[in-house]
């Protein structure tokens, strides 16, 4: 039976009460519960659909029945920027873990300040997510009708030799994104931009030099955390050295595993050594690696053996954005989630149909294609994003 919507807006309170039911003492008296017991305690009340969908970071228009589309593009128009009761509806049987806003879902101050409480009021406790880089992909600072310092190119900051800049620019931007009402910002790009044909990273990087992109990595994180937002490395493991763009189609590299140790993992180490809470993927194919064609996102050698085991990851997988040319030119929407969570993905963003996504997941737990258990890691990760947010 499905839980409505008034048990995650119990969370809250099962929270603090867990600090009261759950306390214990020792020599020094009551000591409350572990973080890790307070997410245990919520796992253990939610119900099959509620874990599914923490596991589902997706557009505020996937929840709207009403709107059909096959290129990201058709939406712009629409400028879904409130939430309605049609979406409300949806949302009762198919809770989110997060949602992120594109350009068009933004309007200015004033609406951004209706639309974010309505979308956090949604069944699933949804993390507020955006891409807010600085520089060309910035879709609060390009937005001429907010007044917040912008920012040439990431490439520019790395040119300048200095991490305090790279520091400054993440804290600028988290502090804003934060005033705003977000969680969560796809930022810094942590891709060595190797590749002069490269036509979708480029100076979205910092550097072509790892030496020189890895210290600002780790400052640009570290001036999102002490705004009070997440950051997320991107895209693993590595998107710049590839000539195409997987927003429309298939790319890869052709770098051995021991070639990307001395150059884009310098990057990714940076960060996972900081304590980065989360990591995207790449699309992009690596066969030199894999030893197939297969998207990273899909890989479980990227995912599982190289950073998880190899690099010791611990924390938050999230896909790059399932609806991309490079998944779907290939792959189904079914074959796509369920490929990147068996590979070992936590949280999957912007399937192409989130409701038979949903549904795809929910039924692979249900025959035992997916354990229970395996989905519990995963929200487990979630969870604890979320209670720290809380707090």
């Amino acid at each position: 039976m499905n839980r409505t919507v008034e048990s995650f807006k119990l969370w809250a309170a099962l929270m603090i009460g867990c600090l009261v039911l759950n306390a214990c003492t020792s020599d020094d008296g009551p000591v409350g519960p572990t973080p890790e017991d307070e997410v245990e305690e919520m796992l253990s009340k939610m119900t099959l659909r509620e874990k599914v969908g923490q596991i589902f970071f997706i557009r505020p228009e996937s929840l709207d029945p009403n709107i059909h589309w096959v290129n990201p593009t058709e939406l712009a128009p629409l400028k879904l920027q409130a939430v309605n009761d049609d979406m409300r509806n949806r949302n009762k049987n198919y809770p989110v873990g997060g949602i992120i806003l594109y350009a068009w879902n933004i309007e200015d101050e004033t609406q951004l300040a209706q639309f974010l409480p309505q979308l956090k009021a949604l069944q699933g406790m949804p993390l507020m997510c955006i891409d807010e880089e600085g520089g060309r992909v910035s879709r609060i600072a390009n937005n001429p009708n907010f007044h917040v310092k912008k920012y040439e190119s990431m490439a520019s900051i790395g040119a300048t030799g200095n991490p305090a800049n790279a520091y400054e620019c993440g804290n600028t931007i988290g502090t804003y994104l934060k005033k705003y009402g977000f969680d969560v910002d796809f930022a810094p790009v942590a891709d060595v931009n190797t590749n002069p044909d490269n036509v979708i990273i480029g100076p979205r990087a910092f550097s072509d030099d790892p030496d020189v992109a890895a210290p600002m990595v780790t400052n640009y994180l570290q001036g999102l955390k002490d705004a009070g937002i997440v950051g997320c490395v991107k895209h693993f493991p590595g998107h710049g050295d590839v000539k195409t763009d997987t927003h429309y189609g298939y790319a890869q590299t052709q770098k051995t595993w021991k070639e990307m140790l001395h150059c884009e993992m310098v990057t990714f180490r940076a960060g996972i050594n900081w304590g980065c809470q989360m990591v995207m993927t790449a699309h992009i194919g690596a066969p030199k690696v894999i030893g197939s064609d297969i998207p990273s996102t899909m890989s479980s050698v990227i995912l599982q053996d190289k950073l998880r085991n190899e690099l010791g990851y611990q924390n938050i997988i999230v896909t790059d954005a399932l609806e991309m040319g490079a998944i779907t030119k290939q792959y189904t929407n079914t074959e796509a989630v369920i490929g990147s969570f068996q590979a070992g993905a936590d949280i999957l963003l912007c399937p192409q149909n989130f409701v038979e996504a949903f549904d795809a997941i929910a039924a692979a737990v249900q025959n035992g294609a997916i354990s229970e258990e395996r989905l519990n890691r995963s929200v487990r990760r979630i969870l604890t994003i979320k209670l720290k947010k809380q707090k």
